[in-house]
């Protein structure tokens, strides 16, 4: 199973809604729209790894004194990822009882990655993480499923893959590897049984 990280397993990292909140937390709101252009023209590089999140943070925020320290500010940007309990449950019991390989296939930058995999327990059922940080590809570019497929060692049609992003489910589709286009847990795990891979409760349309 590859799985997506932010919108599946967790909330964005840090996505417009959590830079908004910053704004309005560290009363930025006059600058907001800068602040998105600079963000816009750091983030991507940033998730490839090509920078830390100090120099990230010291080109789009604290180019300019600020009445907030760093430690504040990255603090509350870790703040922002929260879990969705019942996907990873859900992620879990399907390992467990199919014998899965999971593995993450996601846009993550270093520092949010690393606290992301460790507060929320992630490499307690994950078994290897395609990170943007780690393989310096990103999504949408369609080598890295190549690169997922090729550390899975699995046939491409024993793969399912979910993804909350209707563009990298389209790319992922056209490399063979069945996908669900998550929305929401309930649609997911129907999705997931129609594929035979249902949970302990038993699931209507199940096969194996």
């Amino acid at each position: 199973m590859f799985v997506d990280i932010g919108g599946v397993l967790l909330t964005n990292g840090w996505d417009r809604y959590a830079r908004k909140r910053a704004a309005v937390h560290f009363k930025l709101e006059p600058e907001f729209d800068a602040l998105e252009d600079l963000h816009h023209l750091m983030f991507a590089t940033y998730e490839l790894d090509e920078f830390t999140l100090e120099e990230y943070l010291s080109r789009t925020v604290f180019h300019t004194e600020r009445p907030f320290t760093r430690e504040q500010f990255r603090e509350f940007m870790f703040a922002q990822s929260q879990p969705y309990p019942e996907m990873i449950d859900l992620i879990v019991r399907l390992k467990a009882r199919h014998q899965l390989k999971v593995a993450v296939v996601s846009n993550e930058a270093r520092e949010l990655n690393a606290y992301r995999i460790a507060k929320f327990q992630l490499n307690g059922f994950v078994d290897f993480f395609i990170s943007s940080c780690f393989v310096h590809i990103r999504k949408p570019d369609a080598h890295m499923f190549r690169l997922a497929l090729d550390v899975a060692q699995t046939p491409v049609e024993r793969i399912v893959y979910i993804e909350n992003t209707p563009m990298f489910v389209e790319i992922a589709e056209g490399l063979g590897i069945q996908s669900v286009l998550h929305m929401d847990y309930p649609s997911t795990r129907a999705r997931l049984a129609a594929y035979g891979l249902g949970t302990d409760e038993g699931v209507a349309h199940e096969t194996r």
